[in-house]
């Protein structure tokens, strides 16, 4: 018998599926495709778009003063952002194939494709870079904790947790001792992907 939250799960799937459909119309309305993770457009699409593109002093010029003077305070952001990359490839490296947890591949979270717009000025494209590559690591380190929980301690919190990973649902609640001792062997065989679902 399926549980609730195992029926959430399944939706949750269900939806990202409707959601890489939806992606996929877009990409005919948009007359792009992708090629190798490369987009490549129509030869129509990229004249018009080149022709919308903003000039960098035009765009410099509407953009408020203050806003100019906030950008070394986002862009000083990469080193910590850097050193976290580093830190957490190296962490997955070494643990991972100790806890036979299967790794999450940087690449399906750090996406750089904006960089092909282009409608987009030079300023534009590098402010889409450093946000694809600060989101990207973001998003793929919380997929490697959220991994992490899952082999060490895959037991929900007393309190809500706002925007919990995709894994949470499956952890033993809070003070249920028998579903950890019981299910934590399960759930390690899940990250692994003994049951067939992959981590």
């Amino acid at each position: 018998m399926t549980s609730p939250l195992d029926r959430l799960a399944r939706r949750i799937r269900d939806l990202e599926q409707e959601l890489e459909d939806e992606l996929g119309e877009k990409r005919r309305i948009f007359r792009y495709r992708l090629e190798r993770r490369r987009v490549v457009f129509e030869a129509d699409v990229l004249a018009r778009h080149r022709a919308a593109r903003e000039k960098l002093s035009g765009f410099l010029a509407r953009t408020r003063l203050l806003v100019l003077l906030t950008a070394p305070f986002i862009y000083a952001l990469v080193l910590p952002l850097a050193l976290l990359d580093l830190s957490v490839m190296l962490y997955q490296a070494v643990c991972f194939p100790v806890y036979g947890i299967e790794k999450v591949p940087r690449r399906d979270y750090i996406i750089l494709d904006r960089r092909h717009l282009q409608y987009l000025n030079g300023l534009q494209k590098l402010n889409c870079v450093y946000c694809g590559y600060a989101n990207g690591v973001i998003g793929w380190v919380r997929e490697v904790a959220s991994r992490t929980e899952a082999y060490w301690c895959p037991i929900k919190h007393a309190r809500r947790v706002a925007e919990p990973h995709l894994r949470y649902p499956g952890f033993a609640d809070f003070g249920d001792e028998t579903d950890f001792q019981e299910g934590l062997a399960a759930r390690r065989a899940a990250l692994r992907g003994e049951d067939g679902t992959g981590g």
